[in-house]
């Protein structure tokens, strides 16, 4: 405040004090970090003073929220990879659920982050806090009996696919389709020409991008053969090549940990989703990207591989759906390849690649891209969100 202005009146700042709202966000992997951000600003333009904290990575921080624990220190992939942060993990849950026990905090936002926010909700039902599951746990691939769990302990679930709303029809009104968070984030700031001058490709270029994933793990296990099968199609096709750097990643992390030859490849940083919506085709890691390439309207091949006990253990654990790509499963149908585990290879990255080149397959696979955004919903699930929550603590407030 400027030194010559004038303060609030004293029963005007001890009302604002009084009424400061404390929401706990909890956030434990990069994409709920993201879509935490947006909802964390959308909750202070409304209302600035709330107090807002809890697990937050640099979007969320950035947006303004208190880190208890960083989200970078504790997410992994997988159940082996998960082996270097679970110390850290249990450490955050009993520094969270020893915040609600002691402070009951007005509200507890929780993004995704499966098993974890799982139990705490819980503890938060216990403790008689309120809360707002936003973007909730994809019950509908595997461990169909949480939808109960989460019906139960959660006051309000804020789903952002739309037939999740029917998985949760037991809440009744407590359940709402609010749309897909990336619909406002998925679009391009420049034309295809200005991309390609940007990072410079010739004029006319063709680009195949590379997608490798935003974590080391995914990295060590994709990035080699999705290199060299690019390199097969950029030669046959005469495309140029782009890898798209998650900003999770650093250039010296990815030529540590993916052991791949990138002499030639073009490398972009903090330019994503331009590069992409210039590409003819992507080689994507399986996870956010793939639907964020969907939106971009590029056609793709989606890649997953992890540890071989993460894989059994995920193949005894995933029953519900047929798909593993969110495009896929959204269109409920093969609308670009998948190739899982042992089916990624060189050869079969390329087998699966170059069918999406052909000028009628290519605009079949673009139309039904298209098709999938009609689906998610419309744009402002953010803002949505937020007034859901204000509602919900000024009920509260108000009981």
């Amino acid at each position: 405040m400027p030194l010559n202005a004038e303060a609030p009146p004293l029963d005007e700042r001890l009302r604002e004090t009084a009424h400061r709202s404390r929401i706990m966000i909890v956030a434990g992997e990069a994409s709920g970090d993201l879509h935490g951000g947006d909802l964390a600003r959308e909750i202070l333009a409304r209302d600035r003073s709330c107090e807002l904290f809890g697990i937050a990575g640099e979007k969320m921080r950035a947006a303004g929220v208190r880190a208890i624990v960083k989200t970078e220190d504790i997410h992994g992939l997988g159940l082996s990879e998960l082996a270097s942060t679970i110390g850290r993990t249990v450490g955050a849950f009993r520094a969270l659920r020893r915040i609600i026990r002691r402070e009951r905090p007005d509200l507890v936002i929780l993004i995704d982050y499966a098993e974890f926010n799982l139990i705490l909700s819980g503890t938060a039902r216990r403790n008689g806090v309120p809360v707002l599951y936003y973007i909730t746990p994809q019950v509908w691939a595997w461990r169909r009996g949480r939808i109960d769990k989460l019906v139960d302990r959660a006051d309000r679930l804020a789903v952002v696919l739309p037939f999740e709303a029917e998985l949760f029809h037991r809440a009744g009104e407590r359940v709402s389709f609010v749309g897909h968070p990336l619909l406002d984030r998925v679009a391009t700031v420049q034309s295809r020409d200005e991309t390609l001058k940007r990072h410079g490709f010739p004029a006319r270029a063709r680009i195949i991008s590379i997608l490798p994933g935003s974590r080391r793990a995914e990295v060590r296990y994709l990035l080699e053969p999705m290199v060299k099968a690019a390199r097969i199609v950029a030669r046959d096709y005469d495309l140029q090549i782009a890898l798209a750097l998650a900003p999770t990643l650093t250039q010296a992390e990815l030529a540590e940990v993916g052991r791949a030859d990138l002499s030639g490849i073009k490398i972009v940083e903090s330019d994503t989703y331009n590069i992409v919506a210039a590409s003819e085709l992507g080689l994507v890691a399986s996870g956010t990207a793939t639907l964020e390439t969907a939106l971009l309207g590029c056609p793709e091949v989606i890649a997953y591989k992890v540890s071989r006990l993460t894989y059994i253990l995920g193949r005894m654990l995933v029953t519900g759906v047929d798909f593993i790509g969110m495009p896929n499963i959204l269109a409920g149908r093969q609308i670009v390849p998948e190739l899982i585990q042992g089916e990624v290879t060189v050869e079969k990255l390329v087998r699966a690649a170059e069918p999406l080149l052909s000028d009628t397959i290519r605009a079949e696979t673009v139309a039904a891209l298209k098709a999938l955004r009609e689906k998610l919903g419309s744009p402002g699930a953010a803002g949505r969100v937020a007034k859901i929550a204000l509602e919900m603590i000024a009920s509260r407030s108000a009981a």
